[in-house]
């Protein structure tokens, strides 16, 4: 297999970050709802997003420079991830539009809120699901800053569920991929993990080959 060799040293960072969201593929995206200090609610896609911890239940994005999420989450300790399914496609993408911090996404793309539970920013009620957030540290990381948030409510909409479970199929999320590009569901494949026990001619604890 012929390869291309790229040295982040020796190209631009830009360029490198091109050639990183194309290939860490696909990217789940966190609609962040947040509140700023003036009460202004603000929603943003952020594409660097991934589960930190299970117990606690602990949700981390990254955002790429100071933008107002991070600034609202400073200030309020409190967010909203909702999920950004297919069928908003085109509002998700409004939302990332670089809007002074006096406007607010929710009223210039059109979008609903919907009361949190627990925390201040409201939730968008379009979205089926919506995992209300505290702040747990952030993370400053170069140029970037991660941000980890507790989980401390889920609100999954009941067409979506099969019993306590969320069909992947209805929820048909969104993913990032590279440049302007954009994944949806596609086909859905299922199998099991193998167990070592399992594994033909299995290896004991101590790397043994079993017959």
């Amino acid at each position: 297999m012929a390869r291309a060799d790229f040295d982040p040293g020796a190209i631009s960072s830009r360029d490198f970050y091109r050639l990183l969201t194309a290939v860490v593929v696909p990217r789940p995206i966190a609609w962040v709802s947040s509140t700023s200090e003036e009460g202004v609610d603000n929603l943003a896609p952020h594409s660097f997003y991934t589960v930190a911890s299970v117990d606690p239940p602990i949700v981390q994005f990254t955002s790429v420079g100071e933008k107002d999420s991070l600034r609202n989450i400073e200030v309020r300790g409190e967010f909203v991830v909702n999920l950004t399914p297919a069928s908003l496609f085109e509002e998700v993408n409004a939302t990332g539009t670089d809007f002074a911090p006096e406007v607010s996404e929710f009223d210039a793309v059109g979008l609903t809120r919907e009361p949190s539970v627990k925390v201040r920013p409201p939730r968008v009620q379009e979205s089926p699901v919506a995992l209300e957030c505290r702040l747990h540290r952030m993370l400053p990381m170069g140029d970037s800053t991660l941000v980890f948030g507790e989980v401390v409510h889920a609100a999954v909409s009941s067409e979506i569920l099969e019993g306590a479970h969320p069909r992947i199929d209805l929820l048909e999320p969104l993913s990032r991929l590279g440049r302007n590009e954009w994944g949806t569901l596609g086909p859905i494949r299922e199998i099991k993990r193998i167990r070592a026990k399992d594994w033909p001619g299995h290896f004991d604890r101590a790397g043994e080959q079993q017959d």
